[in-house]
């Protein structure tokens, strides 16, 4: 009750009843950016403008107009209830609505309206949220730029989980104030004895003859102290395996940090490093992927290429293909690869190039192509993913083949298709859009959507069946 009490005056007549319509006129423009009186017919019959601002944007121009006319359409509904509330003798409400502005974006306005005497009039106040705005587009455009340094980091961070973990080199990271391992790689683990899992938070170093211990102390005071230091040679207690230790000094979120790397001397190397088995397994994985897979030199020329690519252009062994030119089984000869080379020059990577590949005796198949460049192998090298479509679901197959949604989509497009295309899509998207822009406006009445595009209800209907929109009637 307290609260509703204090929303008005106790005694207004007492305490405001001296007070004549140019000193209420004169408070309502100082205590608002724009004041309006509204007669019965919702036109405005004066304005008020305390806003140095909004008084270049030609409000003084409104009186006379229908106030509905002033705001942009989806405020329309709000100016509607802001009316029938101030008729209605109900609580005044604060709410949004946008005025068109002729000098770039709409001009956000909070108002509450009122009915002030017994002829109908209202009088509307307003506060200007343009400055509101600017601070929250602020925000979005930090929190935004937040996000993407976060994802870079995440990226970042993924990459470096990803070469510390499939690294031949046996590496370990020791916190430099308690001297315990604080990460290692499998190849570590492996090198030790040990998961890398139990190496964690042991000492180090640990597991080291008497003299290789001491060696290794004096190997780390030394980085700590001058920042390098010669390699030592240390043996372990188990195995009287012998490495060479080198270690370096880094800091992390305000912690210093040793990079220790250990290369064994005993010949163990083959045995502690899992890189050639791994290797192999990678090849024996792409040669059994359902996708067609090749590798190629920087010209597009077939080195080699596993058995679902010899499916895909039916060939029997993989010497038919090697040396070949990929281009010779692209569907557009002399325009597929040249785009795919020149993305992979610029960008280094390409994904999902939509186009076709023939085959030996005629088969056709619609493909998409993923390709990266690989420039510091030896010799550089370009490698091939062709994915077959025809493969997909049917829902899957109709979203892949559906008109792009947006720009951004639409400049995805170039290089993977040609302009003609490109600019033929972007009609059919633009079109498409008003469409369904008409529809919404008019809540799906098929004859004033037809009205307000300019079409005929007969060129109406042909669209919507060719887009897929709405539901037709067999009549339709």
């Amino acid at each position: 009750m307290a609260v509703e009490a204090a929303r008005q005056f106790r005694s207004p007549k007492r305490s405001l009843g001296e007070l004549d319509a140019d000193s209420a006129a004169m408070l309502i423009a100082v205590a608002t950016d724009v004041a309006l009186v509204i007669d019965a017919g919702g036109v405005i019959r004066d304005v008020a403008v305390g806003s140095d601002e909004l008084a270049v944007e030609g409000y003084a121009e409104w009186i006379g107009k229908p106030w509905i006319d002033t705001v942009t359409v989806e405020s329309r509904r709000k100016i509607e209830d802001l009316l029938k509330d101030a008729s209605g003798k109900q609580s005044a409400r604060w709410r949004q609505v946008n005025h068109p502005s002729s000098r770039g974006d709409d001009v956000p306005m909070l108002y509450s309206a009122v009915q002030v005497g017994s002829k109908g009039r209202v009088v509307a106040v307003g506060r200007n949220l343009r400055a509101i705005s600017a601070l929250q587009q602020k925000l979005l455009d930090v929190q935004q730029s937040m996000e993407r340094d976060y994802l870079r980091l995440r990226h970042a961070e993924t990459r470096y989980r990803l070469l510390f973990q499939i690294a031949s080199e046996a590496v370990l990271i020791v916190d430099a104030t308690t001297q315990r391992v604080v990460e290692a790689n499998p190849a570590a683990a492996q090198l030790l004895g040990e998961t890398a899992r139990r190496l964690v938070g042991r000492a180090f170093p640990e597991g080291f003859d008497a003299p290789s211990t001491q060696s290794l102390q004096t190997l780390l005071a030394a980085v700590r102290s001058a920042g390098s230091a010669d390699d030592a040679r240390v043996r372990l207690i188990e195995g009287r395996r012998e490495f060479m230790v080198n270690a370096s000094m880094f800091r992390q979120d305000n912690t210093s940090l040793f990079l220790v790397r250990l290369t064994p001397l005993t010949g163990d190397a083959a045995v502690a490093l899992p890189q050639p088995r791994l290797q192999n397994r990678l090849v024996e994985i792409i040669e059994a992927l359902p996708d067609g897979f090749v590798v190629t030199d920087p010209e597009g020329q077939i080195i080699t290429a596993n058995r679902a690519f010899l499916d895909l252009v039916q060939l029997t062994t993989e010497e038919q293909a090697r040396g070949q030119s990929i281009e010779r089984w692209l569907g557009r000869p002399g325009v597929d690869l040249n785009v795919l080379l020149a993305n992979l020059r610029q960008h280094g990577t390409v994904r999902m190039f939509a186009t076709s590949l023939r085959g030996e005796y005629g088969a056709t198949a619609d493909i998409e192509i993923s390709a990266v460049s690989a420039p510091a192998c030896e010799p550089p090298c370009l490698g091939f993913t062709l994915r077959n479509t025809a493969r997909r679901p049917l829902a899957e197959a109709r979203s892949a083949h559906a008109l792009p949604r947006s720009v951004e989509q639409l400049t995805e497009l170039v290089g993977r298709v040609s302009l003609k295309e490109l600019v033929r899509e972007t009609t059919d998207v633009i079109e498409r859009l008003c469409i369904e822009a008409a529809l919404e406006l008019t809540g799906d009445n098929r004859a004033s959507a037809a009205e307000m595009l300019g079409l005929s209800r007969q060129s109406l209907y042909v669209k919507l069946r060719r887009y897929g929109l709405g539901d037709l009637a067999p009549e339709a």
